[in-house]
């Protein structure tokens, strides 16, 4: 694996990380499915091998978990 393979594959890692743990402050009836999504689309793209459309997925990934992370920051104003 060369550095480049490898850079990339910590930053698909520390994203599926960070989705889990925003998972994880979700409210229990939810929790589940959420972390079942997240890995269903995890394991969706694990082949994929062309460098642009991981760059394209990763940042994908990322709007998405931020759009959560404020829906989920919103829940506890209610």
């Amino acid at each position: 694996m060369d550095l480049r393979a490898f850079l990339v594959r910590a930053r698909v890692l520390k994203l599926y990380r960070q989705a889990l743990r925003t998972a994880h402050r979700a409210p229990g009836h939810a929790r589940g499915e959420l972390k079942c999504t997240i890995r269903e689309e995890m394991d969706k793209n694990r082949n994929c091998n062309d460098p642009q459309r991981i760059r394209f997925l990763v940042s994908e990934g990322l709007r998405r978990l931020k759009k959560l992370e404020e829906m989920l920051d919103m829940q506890v104003f209610r």
